[in-house]
């Protein structure tokens, strides 16, 4: 996470000099050539896709583009292409920036796993991913996660704009329409979300090797609205009164509540949008 100094034809192609310098920029201002890569690729139909630029890997969308492009998948991180791979590797370090995060977990996967067999439920894991990721990509959030039963993303400025909030809250309502809810019957997954707004460390980090192996958000705030995902019923978003706030939206509109979270000394208020 230092500020390093940027490799000289990064610094001719951005204008910065280091590391931190590039990814404030990025973060907070965005990038012209990033966000038309991400809204080009975004609207190839085809998962798995690249997290940071949107390019996919399989279906005609991925063959067409490693005949004309060579784009492949990592063989060091299968997250990323092979070019954004390399740009994490260029350029470890990050920024602090406020950013609205983003957690949808399945209610009661436990549970649910134990009325299929093992291939239903991974079955069932991967059309929940695909369809998190197709909605979340339309907002224009940052994958950061999927594992187990739980998606993550980032809304950043750079990426997703000024309204970063409101449309993290837009993508919250639009996935649990995806998966059935609010429909008459029960949804084909049952989800909770979360959705806060505040400040987070977002950057590249490194792994054992010393090359950048993932891009995510670290902070106090992240586990904030882990924990708000957590504590939503199924059918629920809990967005915290910051991000309603945000939003430009009405506190009085939805229902408050506060929650004690788990290391937080006081209890944290949250609104509760429905399916």
């Amino acid at each position: 996470m230092s500020d390093s100094p940027l490799p000289d034809h990064l610094k001719i192609r951005y204008g910065v000099e280091t590391a931190d310098e590039l990814w404030s920029m990025i973060l907070v201002e965005g990038n012209d050539f990033w966000r038309r890569n991400r809204a080009r690729y975004a609207r190839v139909p085809a998962s798995p896709r690249c997290r940071n630029c949107h390019r996919p890997f399989e279906g005609v969308g991925g063959a067409m583009l490693r005949i004309t492009q060579g784009i492949h998948k990592s063989d060091k991180n299968p997250n990323y292409c092979w070019g954004c791979y390399q740009f994490l590797s260029e350029v470890p370090g990050g920024a602090e920036v406020e950013l609205t995060m983003f957690f949808a977990d399945i209610r009661g996967s436990t549970a649910l796993a134990e009325t299929m067999s093992a291939a239903e439920f991974g079955t069932l894991l991967n059309r929940f991913y695909e369809v998190a990721i197709d909605v979340l990509i339309l907002e224009d959030a940052f994958i950061d996660n999927l594992i187990g039963d739980e998606v993550s993303a980032m809304f950043v400025p750079g990426f997703a704009g000024p309204d970063h909030a409101g449309r993290a809250l837009e993508a919250g309502r639009a996935l649990l329409r995806a998966t059935g809810h609010g429909q008459e019957g029960d949804p084909w997954v049952p989800l909770g979300i979360g959705i806060h707004t505040g400040v987070a460390w977002v950057g590249a980090v490194g792994g054992a090797d010393g090359a950048a192996a993932d891009f995510t958000a670290l902070g106090d705030n992240v586990n904030i609205t882990a924990r708000l995902a957590s504590a939503s019923a199924t059918g629920e978003i809990l967005a915290s009164e910051a991000t309603i706030r945000a939003a430009g939206l009405e506190d009085t509109k939805f229902e408050r509540r506060e929650l004690a979270l788990k290391g937080k000394s006081q209890p944290v208020a949250v609104r509760v949008i429905k399916s």
